[in-house]
């Protein structure tokens, strides 16, 4: 079957095309025979010169967090103007996404709960990096969640939301969307393990109460929930294998430029335009030129420099009142962003490192229970707060215990995560009396897990109320 649909840039579209956020992805081959993609931006969403210049900024921000060493961002090669039209070029594949692997396909088994932790940890590690970087991704969900060939997760059209909309992407936003995602991924992939959903279902309230890096730490901590051997991702490789044998092709809403005749050469495409690189003053006006692709010239998609705001503008230099200011501001604009990308890259290899050498960590231990309550006497209708302090050896995990009030005889059962690095843990019982008498409440603190072999660590405290 010829796939050929023709090609934008050098980049010669395949037979797969789906619908994302901003426009309609084809499947790609780059010039140098490596896959990749291309996303034909909705014509819509690009009119507004504004969006333009928004858009080219989200672009460049990311490139910049790719040269500073995050890896957790499908690469982009290139963004181009051809006539009216506005295409994003990737490095590598924009799918499948998890909205792919989701669908039920015959054939094709289903991804475990240790896939589930996989996707989760590395979309919440790139999240963590860009809003360290001030940025946001606006729109998260599983069709921007792309698996690559190699299982790790990758996140697709970041800040395209926010710039061809108008609407502010927040870090606030991205948390929320991880935790929906976490609760989604473990009802469809975690099943077959109770607690293992458990443990997603926790992380996701983590996130949503506590942030994305206590979340992160929730997954690590319960790596024992996990099947043996899941970092190698092979579960997820398997069902990606198996999706891509059984892909069928399908048609793009909005046909690519068409191959002409027998010999597949692509006709003449018209002018393609890079839209990633403003020529400074006083550089040479040979790279100051629009570049042409199409049949004898050489594919580069790095040639041209300028903006073009439409068909209908040819222009071959921004206007005056649009020129970046290229001074002594840009300059420090650059030293900050430097500086800012090698922060960025320590962060991404710390994360890593803690993910790689967590199971070198000796397990959670609580080696003492001590529960404290308030020794004067309460007033009338008071909330008595009773403290109480598990002593731990310092590592990371979840501790379970449990209160028991002496005015009733059901307990109450709790669960926490204990982050690395301290070596106590203060947990608290809020007990609210009410009405006249006196009355001496006694509260019990008990350790559920991880306990001792052989041991029971319990303590108790009492508290005297009285009111006339």
């Amino acid at each position: 079957m010829n796939t050929n649909r023709g090609t934008i840039a050098g980049f010669q579209l395949t037979h797969r095309t789906w619908t994302g956020e901003s426009g309609t992805w084809s499947s790609a081959v780059a010039p140098d025979g490596r896959p990749g993609s291309a996303l034909r931006l909705d014509l819509r969403l690009i009119a507004d010169p504004a969006a333009r210049e928004r858009l080219v900024a989200a672009v460049m921000a990311d490139r910049g967090l790719a040269q500073g060493g995050l890896t957790g961002l499908v690469p982009i090669a290139d963004l181009i103007a051809a006539g009216n039209e506005v295409w994003l070029l990737t490095a590598e594949p924009a799918g499948p996404t998890l909205t792919d692997l989701l669908s039920v396909t015959p054939g094709v088994s289903r991804p475990d709960a240790g896939s589930v932790a996989t996707v989760l940890t590395e979309t919440a590690q790139t999240l963590l990096a860009l809003h360290a970087a001030g940025l946001a991704h606006g729109a998260l969900h599983p069709g921007t969640v792309v698996i690559a060939a190699d299982g790790s997760a990758l996140l697709s059209e970041r800040g395209l939301a926010e710039a061809l909309h108008g609407h502010p992407a927040t870090p606030e936003r991205d948390v929320t969307a991880w935790a929906s995602l976490a609760r989604g991924l473990a009802a469809s992939w975690a099943t077959a393990s109770p607690e293992a959903a458990g443990l997603f279902e926790r992380a996701a309230a983590t996130a949503v109460t506590h942030g994305l890096a206590p979340a992160r730490d929730v997954l690590l901590a319960g790596r024992d929930l996990l099947p043996s051997g899941f970092t190698t991702r092979d579960r997820l490789v398997k069902t990606l294998h198996q999706w891509s044998a059984r892909d069928v092709p399908t048609q793009p809403r909005h046909p690519a430029p068409a191959a002409q005749g027998g010999g597949g050469d692509a006709g003449d495409e018209g002018d393609i335009v890079t839209l990633l690189h403003v020529p400074k003053a006083g550089e040479s006006r040979a790279e100051d030129v629009i570049m042409r692709f199409g049949p004898g010239v050489p594919v580069e998609t790095t040639a041209a420099q300028i903006w073009r705001a439409g068909r209908d503008q040819q222009q071959t230099e921004l206007p005056s009142d649009r020129l970046p200011d290229r001074g002594a501001p840009a300059r420090r604009r650059r030293n900050r962003t430097a500086l800012a990308s090698v922060i960025l890259a320590l962060m991404v290899v710390g994360i890593l490192a803690v993910w790689l050498l967590r199971g070198s960590a000796p397990p959670l231990a609580v080696t003492g229970v001590e529960v404290t309550a308030p020794k004067k006497t309460q007033g009338c209708d008071t909330a008595v707060k009773i403290t109480g302090v598990l002593t731990t050896n310092g590592s990371a995990g979840e501790i379970r215990y449990r209160w028991k009030r002496s005015d009733r005889k059901e307990p109450i059962d709790q669960a926490e995560q204990v982050a690395a690095g301290k070596t106590s843990h203060e947990v608290s019982l809020e007990w609210t009396v009410k009405g006249e008498g006196s009355f001496k409440g006694t509260a019990s603190l008990q350790l559920l897990s991880p306990l001792p072999e052989g041991k029971k660590l319990q303590d108790k405290a009492s508290f005297t109320y009285k009111c006339s």
